[in-house]
């Protein structure tokens, strides 16, 4: 009887522990349910920062954040844009991307979208503007400032317009007339760029279309102003969202850097420098292998960033090449090394140019603006290499630095030093028979030994005997006895 009580009541205990068991899970699965119910309500947005100058390398981090929201299956792409502008090739690029991206891109101008920012803010699906922050002025301009002929305006021109009209238009009817109206007006875009584009109530002051942020609200460039990010969520109508913001890795800014005008001029003279050394000084050291690593240095980012192509590292490969064979091979300086010169210089001249080659509306065409500067750069920096390298070779092996490595000993002659053999010095006042005929030089035999001579004044002919005066400068003079 005792028995039965307590497995009862053990029973009893069970049942307890199991139902609060389940109670516990059950409340644990429900917390879990919801804070996924609400996760999965908030909408995933990637931020991608465009705050410098347009070029590969912000090309190349549009690829790889696009490539990243894809992967994140995110809702909304955000473009965060301050810059004035940079390379047409690497805009339109990024134009291409966005407008054929299926996840909707939006653009948050803090400030500045000029140039090439008014082209990639307009393809993105919505534009909005800090107040007091501009869109347009895209006209192409070369290094100096200055507006570059119509044909390259003209590509930027169609550019933009294609651009606009890329978002469509709307279908008005009155009666039974048909017009339609652009979302954003394509006359509007090409305003940007060209001057004498009047539009009719816009811009018919002959300057280039620029837009504050209330004026392309009122033209349909801006979809609303904001001062931050969480404006521009409200004005989107998302309320609940989660921002997964693109960073660059330490890897990419440091190529960013790399590339750089300023540091590639540096590698240039450290490369041609070093080859130049290299050939001063016998053997394989230092100076060939500072030139190998600054060349290193100097293609790769440009090759990783995609400006350099593998037949342009080819072409300055073949041209070092072609000048070693020149100055080890082949006697004298010709053919080979001249065009290893030309393939050096064009090799590194085509590897630093970005976007060389253009499609304008007259057919393809070849920029010059690119391809113009890296010469520039790589000109000047030969010039100052070979300069700097000049001067260096006059003083440095003459410091204490470099008394290892070069000889700093001057050997005088009145120390007894001198630069050819005592033999024939010896030979003063020797008597012999002339072997050829001197007119005035020819061959003599003195102690059964043949030796070239001068005759000191007048011919000798072949067998008269002769006496040794002098010898001078690796020359023995004779005289008829």
């Amino acid at each position: 009887m005792i028995l039965d009580f307590r497995l009862n009541k053990l029973i009893r205990g069970f049942i307890k522990f199991l139902i609060l068991f389940l109670l516990f899970v059950y409340s644990s699965f429900f917390i879990v349910a919801q804070d996924s119910i609400v996760e999965n309500n908030k909408k995933k947005i990637l931020k991608l920062n465009i705050k410098q100058e347009i070029g590969p390398a912000i090309w190349r981090q549009t690829v790889q954040a696009f490539d990243k929201a894809e992967e994140k299956k995110v809702d909304y792409i955000l473009i965060h844009m301050n810059t004035y502008g940079g390379l047409v090739d690497a805009a339109d690029s990024i134009r291409t991307k966005i407008l054929n991206c299926k996840i909707p891109v939006f653009v948050f101008i803090d400030n500045n979208a000029a140039s090439a920012g008014a082209l990639i803010a307009i393809s993105c699906d919505s534009i909005y503007m800090r107040p007091g922050a501009n869109i347009g002025a895209a006209t192409v301009v070369n290094q100096s400032g200055e507006a570059v002929p119509d044909k390259y305006q003209s590509y930027m021109r169609s550019t933009m317009r294609a651009t606009a009209e890329a978002h469509g238009k709307d279908t008005i009817i009155t009666g039974k007339d048909t017009t339609y109206r652009w979302f954003r007006d394509p006359k509007i875009a090409e305003a940007m760029v060209d001057p004498r584009k009047s539009v009719e109530g816009v811009s018919d002051s002959g300057e280039v279309l620029t837009f504050t942020a209330s004026e392309a609200m009122k033209h349909n460039y801006c979809e609303g102003t904001a001062d931050n990010i969480e404006e521009v969520m409200e004005l989107c109508g998302i309320q609940e969202y989660s921002i997964i913001e693109y960073k660059p890795t330490q890897l990419e800014e440091f190529l960013g850097l790399l590339v750089s005008p300023y540091l590639q001029g540096i590698l240039i003279m450290i490369i041609i420098g070093g080859i130049y050394f290299e050939l001063q000084t016998p053997g394989i050291g230092f100076p060939l292998a500072a030139a190998f690593i600054a060349a290193i240095i100097y293609f790769a980012p440009l090759y990783l960033e995609g400006i350099a192509q593998n037949w342009e590292i080819l072409l300055f490969v073949i041209g070092v090449i072609l000048i070693i064979v020149e100055i080890f091979v082949i006697p004298g300086f010709g053919i080979a090394g001249i065009s290893g010169i030309i393939l050096v210089v064009l090799g590194l001249t085509l590897s630093m140019s970005a976007g060389d080659i253009v499609i304008f509306e007259e057919g393809l065409k070849f920029n010059l603006q690119p391809f113009a500067k890296s010469l520039f750069v790589v000109m000047i920096s030969i010039f100052l290499s070979i300069t700097v390298s000049l001067l260096l070779s006059q003083s440095l092996v003459k410091t204490n630095m470099f008394s290892r490595i070069a000889l700093n000993k001057v050997q005088n002659t009145n120390e007894g030093y001198i630069g050819v053999s005592t033999e024939q010095n010896e030979l003063i006042n020797e008597k012999g028979v002339a072997y050829t005929v001197l007119r005035p030089s020819g061959k003599v035999i003195i102690n059964d030994e043949i030796y070239d001579a001068k005759a000191l004044t007048g011919y000798i002919e072949e067998g008269e005997h002769i006496k040794v005066v002098r010898y001078d400068i690796a020359q023995l003079y004779v005289k008829r006895i």
